[in-house]
């Protein structure tokens, strides 16, 4: 009881910041000792931080607790179908430090050979005192790697490599540390929902444009992940094309698709995987590009609505902030293009964590398995 209260404490301060005591206590219905003897434990093992009184009102000073950006830190590893990216991430969601690698479709050998050259390069960065911090290693990735072959133009044999591989196992025995593992737009989900800023709503779906798009879904505050851990896997979905023909949304809405537009003009595709701060593309085709992902992302909305009542629908991605948010600009719009007799639409607004969601996310999963209970335990009135 007192290690769930613990979790109960962490998760109502990362939640709504800096809580006092009589807020814990206001807001959970435990006693002011029981919350009192709690958040000294939590600031003790050096995951909350005590900061200024607060006078000024009746009675003792109100002191509120945050959480220590130092007290925990988590290793995320992301593995895409064009890069790798492993981030150290601290106890708020900042990362620490970086490593990335650039390939042209992944195998297990270099996932392990990049993170046995990277972490220990990461774990350096770190204070002496502080590594035995670090508790653990998320890895957000697709799901069946070997079964995309026809899509990203790898060889059969060497992503079979993939069925047989217990990349989990390995990668613990490397590190040396737990390692959990998640598909990467669930992860990117994941880290909306655990780092996100601003209103977080309890029921929303998520939108993540990678090589491929990807989805997550979050249910009264909660992560979805369905039985096989592939919940609102939207590239799938069906969705009118350009030209009226059913075709699946991963082949209007994807970054692979506007990477063929920009090399079939005559330009360089390769600057889409290197960098998602800047790009430098024919004007004409990342128009089309942000219609065509724009509408097909809006059809995919119409469908999900019918199934499920969202508050929101959120929408992030390895791409540049303005390009985000004109694709979620034009989403909106055509959403309200179509017919919504019978639908409450839900809001359309971007994602708040940004190009690193998948990095993030990983390194979010051990941390909510140890540190967080759901995202909104207490139903405030």
């Amino acid at each position: 009881m007192r290690a769930w209260n613990e979790r109960l404490v962490l998760s109502l301060v990362r939640q709504h910041g800096a809580l006092a005591k009589s807020d814990i206590a206001r807001m959970t219905g435990l006693s002011a000792q029981t919350v009192s003897v709690i958040m000294r434990a939590l600031e003790q093992d050096g995951l909350l931080l005590r900061g200024e009184p607060i006078r000024g009102r009746i009675g003792q000073p109100s002191v509120p607790m945050s959480l220590n950006a130092d007290g925990a830190f988590f290793f995320g590893l992301k593995i895409g179908r064009r890069s790798a990216d492993l981030a150290l991430v601290d106890f708020l969601g900042r990362v620490r430090g970086a490593r990335r690698r650039i390939y042209r479709y992944p195998t297990p050998d270099t996932v392990v050979a990049f993170v046995a050259e990277a972490l220990p390069a990461l774990l350096a960065g770190l204070p002496p005192a502080l590594r035995e911090r670090v508790g653990g290693m998320g890895v957000a990735m697709p799901f069946q790697l070997w079964s995309w072959v026809d899509y990203i133009g790898a060889p059969q044999a060497e992503m079979d490599a993939w069925r047989h591989r217990d990349m989990q196992a390995e990668l613990s025995a490397l590190a040396g540390m737990p390692v959990h593992l998640q598909n990467d737009a669930t992860a990117a989900c994941g880290a909306e929902l655990v780092f996100g800023t601003g209103e977080r709503p309890k029921d929303f779906l998520y939108f993540y444009f990678g090589y491929f798009i990807g989805g997550g879904l979050v249910l009264n505050g909660q992560l979805f992940t369905g039985q096989f851990g592939n919940a609102a896997g939207v590239g799938p979905m069906p969705v009118p094309g350009p030209d009226g023909r059913m075709r699946r949304l991963m082949t209007v809405a994807s970054l692979s698709v506007l990477a063929d537009a920009v090399d079939a003009a005559g330009g360089q595709s390769d600057q889409l995987w290197e960098s998602p701060d800047r790009w430098d593309l024919p004007e004409a085709v990342l128009d089309t590009w942000m219609t065509d992902a724009a509408e097909g992302l809006a059809s995919a909305i119409l469908s999900a609505a019918t199934l499920l009542e969202m508050q929101a629908v959120l929408i992030d991605g390895w791409m540049p902030p303005s390009v985000r948010a004109e694709v979620t600009r034009r989403t909106e719009a055509a959403l309200y293009r179509l017919d919504l007799s019978g639908i409450e639409p839900p809001a359309i607004r971007q994602g708040t964590v940004g190009a690193e969601a998948r990095a993030l996310g990983a390194a979010a999963i051990p941390l909510s398995q140890r540190y967080l209970i759901e995202q909104n335990p207490i139903r405030e009135s």
